[in-house]
C-alpha cells in the first residue's frame, strides 16, 4: 500500500495524514442500517495502524453512536488519533430539523461529545454550517472560549461560504475548512478555495466521488431505496446525462489500470498540499486501495482533459451542497 504523508493543517496547525478517514457511515444515518461494529473499529484501527491518524465524526451521526464507537476504537490509542468532531445539527426519527447554535447549546453539545469519545480534549471542533439564526461572533467566539477552557484544540468550519468564512477567521483564526469537493462539484473554485488558500487554511474535501456517481458502478435506474433519490442530480434524464459524463474517468481508469472512484480520490489530492481527502469507509478491505489513491499521479493531458471534461456545471443537477 501507499505510504500516507504528512501535512500541516492550516498555518500553524497540527501534523495530520493526508488522507482522512470519514467515520460516519459506520453509524446508522439517513435512516439506512449501521455497519458491523467490529469490523468498523477494526477498520479504524488498521487506518491507525497505517498512518491516517484524522478521524471524523459528528455529534449527531447516529445520535452520539458514531462518537461512542470512535471512542471505543481510540481507547487507548489516543495519541494516535486526531479527532475532528462537527456539532450544531438536530434530528428527530431520523429527519433533519435545523440547527442549534447557540453558545448555550454549543457548551453542552461538547460536554456530551467528550464523554462519548472518553476524551478530555477535542482536536478539531467544528459548527456543521452557519445558518444565520445565530450570530457568527457567538458562534465562532463560544468555540474559542472552549479553546481557552482546554476543550478544544482548534477551529474547524464546515459548508460556509468565503464571506462566512473570512468572517469566522477574523473573530478566531480557522484551522480546518470542511467541505464537499470532486469533480463533479468544483464552484468552490471560484471564491471558497481561493479564500482559504489565501487564509492558511487547511481544506479537508469530503464526497470525493460524489455521493457514488464517480465510482463508476452506478446505474440508471437507482434502486428504490438509494438515499441518493433525494438529490436531483440522480434523477430521470439527469442521473443519465452524468452517467454518460462518467464514461470519460472510467475509460481513463481502464487505462491506468486503476478505478474510477481511485481516480476521483487522487484529482482531489492533486489539488493541492493544503487539500485533505476525507473518504468514508466501514470495512477494513477498502483501505489498500483508497490508500493507493493517494499515489496515482497525471500527466499534464490526463489532467487537462478531467478538468475540461467536468468544468463546472458538466454535471446537471441540484448537489448536496445545496440541498
Amino acid at each position: 500500500m501507499t505510504t500516507i504523508n504528512k501535512i500541516r493543517l492550516g498555518q500553524n496547525g497540527p501534523l495530520v495524514s493526508k488522507l482522512g478517514l470519514g467515520c460516519m457511515r459506520m453509524s446508522p444515518v439517513w435512516g439506512s442500517a449501521g455497519s458491523d461494529e467490529s469490523e468498523s473499529i477494526a477498520t479504524i484501527h488498521a487506518a491507525l495502524d497505517n498512518g491516517i491518524n484524522f478521524l471524523n465524526t459528528g455529534d449527531f451521526y447516529g445520535a452520539g453512536h458514531n462518537e461512542m464507537l470512535v471512542g471505543r476504537a481510540i481507547k487507548g490509542r489516543r495519541e494516535e488519533a486526531f479527532i475532528s468532531v462537527k456539532f450544531g445539527a438536530i434530528f428527530y426519527n431520523n429527519q433533519w430539523l435545523g440547527l442549534d447554535l447557540r453558545p448555550v447549546a454549543i457548551k453542552n453539545f461538547i460536554n456530551y461529545s467528550l464523554v462519548r469519545l472518553g476524551i478530555d480534549t477535542i482536536d478539531l471542533y467544528q459548527p456543521c454550517r452557519l445558518d444565520g439564526s445565530v450570530p457568527v461572533e457567538d458562534v465562532i467566539g463560544t468555540v474559542a472560549d472552549l479553546i481557552q477552557e482546554g476543550k478544544v484544540r482548534y477551529l474547524g468550519v464546515s459548508e460556509i461560504t468565503a464571506e462566512q468564512l473570512r468572517k469566522a477567521h477574523s473573530i478566531h483564526p480557522v484551522t480546518a475548512l470542511e467541505i464537499g469537493y470532486s469533480l463533479a462539484d468544483r464552484q468552490i473554485e471560484s471564491d471558497l478555495l481561493p479564500a482559504a488558500k489565501e487564509l492558511g487554511i487547511g481544506v479537508v474535501a469530503f464526497a470525493n466521488t460524489a455521493e457514488g456517481l464517480l465510482t463508476g458502478d452506478m446505474k440508471a435506474p437507482l434502486p428504490a431505496d438509494s438515499y441518493q433519490h433525494h438529490f436531483p442530480r440522480f434523477q430521470g434524464e439527469n442521473l443519465i446525462k452524468n452517467l454518460a459524463t462518467v464514461e470519460v474517468l472510467k475509460d481513463m481508469a481502464r487505462e491506468k489500470g486503476v478505478t474510477p472512484a481511485q481516480l476521483a480520490i487522487a484529482w482531489v489530492n492533486a489539488q493541492g498540499e493544503h487539500i485533505m481527502p476525507l473518504v468514508s469507509m466501514s470495512r477494513r478491505v477498502r483501505l489498500p486501495e483508497n490508500m493507493d489513491a493517494m499515489g496515482i499521479t497525471f500527466t499534464s493531458g490526463e489532467m487537462d482533459l478531467l478538468n475540461t471534461h467536468f468544468a463546472p456545471g458538466a454535471i446537471v443537477g441540484g448537489t448536496y451542497l445545496q440541498r
